[in-house]
């Protein structure tokens, strides 16, 4: 006869239900309870049925990630990380693309594949209140990057405007008096520009220097393109107006904006320091290398998977479920030579 749950919950003497949340690698679980679970499982040769397991539960083991655009570095990083620690925790991971479109949002979020998933991690661009206010019974929901979904579930990111405050005093400590930002949003309903933009004009304040319109350059979207076309203005300035240093919004536009210093002939860090945002990989092979925040993108990763399972566990009645949170991760200012003192 086969080794059934209820045998481990008996030798560990715990309930069938904390023998199913160790199986299924639930977040606050002791680990005295799972140490005694997995002394069970392994005495007994207990081995489960997941294929049983979610017929009987009415569950896919699947999650659900959500971004913008997957050929965007940031969200591929972040993806992966995504992938790794729900694999480890025994769910897959189906990935989606809205490419920032609200329809593809609110399909994510309403469509078959939300019903699928036992739940969802979204990146959403604009704000998608109205969406989260009217979907109660819907799987649980875990938003990363923007806020936004005032209060109304987790949110996991980080503090845009002390990370561009920093980024922009550094240039400043450097020995910068004239710095521009790249990647305001034209239509100001991007909540991450709002932020970074914050921190920027916080920072230039602090340090005695002048807010100056002309140094901020809005952009139409976050890539490599549009960094190139925002240095390409600024330098149009002309040499007694065009910055000394220059913090990008994203480390796509700092690329593209070192890709024009460069072949416009300005040296840097020596006539032009520059510092992005985003900690991609990438930055690291630039010539010169790249500086940049860096959120740490796998404690994020991380953090939003367990967060999901939790609320996944109070929705099963297994925990009970706490209020939205918003959860702040640490970033680091990633100094190169793209922004090193001269």
């Amino acid at each position: 006869m086969p080794v059934t749950q209820a045998d481990v919950a008996r030798r560990a003497g715990v309930s069938q239900r904390t023998v199913s949340n160790v199986v299924n690698k639930f977040p606050h679980v002791s680990a005295d309870v799972v140490a005694r679970v997995t002394e069970a499982i392994e005495a007994l040769g207990y081995t489960p049925s997941h294929a049983a397991r979610s017929l009987r539960l009415g569950r896919s083991g699947l999650l659900q990630l959500v971004v913008p655009e997957l050929d965007v570095p940031y969200f591929a990083e972040l993806a992966r990380g995504v992938v790794k620690c729900a694999e480890e925790r025994g769910f897959g991971v189906m990935v989606r693309q809205t490419l920032g479109d609200r329809e593809r949002e609110r399909d994510a979020l309403e469509g078959p594949a939300a019903e699928h998933a036992e739940g969802t991690i979204l990146s959403a661009v604009g704000s998608i209140e109205d969406i989260l206010a009217t979907g109660r019974g819907r799987s649980p929901v875990v938003l990363i990057g923007e806020r936004t979904g005032m209060g109304l579930v987790d949110h996991i990111g980080i503090d845009d405007t002390a990370a561009a405050a920093e980024a922009t005093r550094h240039l400043v400590e450097t020995g910068r008096r004239r710095v521009a930002f790249i990647g305001a949003d034209p239509a100001d309903s991007l909540r991450m520009a709002e932020l970074r933009l914050r921190g920027y004009e916080q920072a230039l304040t602090s340090a005695g220097l002048p807010f100056d319109e002309t140094l901020v350059v809005r952009t139409r979207s976050y890539h490599r393109k549009d960094g190139e076309e925002a240095m390409a203005a600024l330098l149009a300035l002309g040499p007694d107006r065009r910055p000394d240093g220059v913090f990008c919004a994203t480390d796509l536009l700092a690329l593209g904006a070192l890709r024009t210093a460069r072949t416009s002939g300005v040296a840097v860090p020596t006539e032009l320091a520059l510092v992005g945002f985003d900690g991609l990989e990438e930055g690291e092979y630039s010539a010169p290398t790249l500086s940049t925040v860096a959120p740490d993108k796998a404690e994020i990763a991380r953090v939003a998977v367990e967060t999901l399972l939790a609320r996944i566990a109070a929705r099963a009645g297994v925990e009970d479920e706490p209020p939205a949170q918003d959860l702040l991760i640490a970033f680091d200012l990633v100094v190169r030579e793209s922004s090193r003192a001269v």
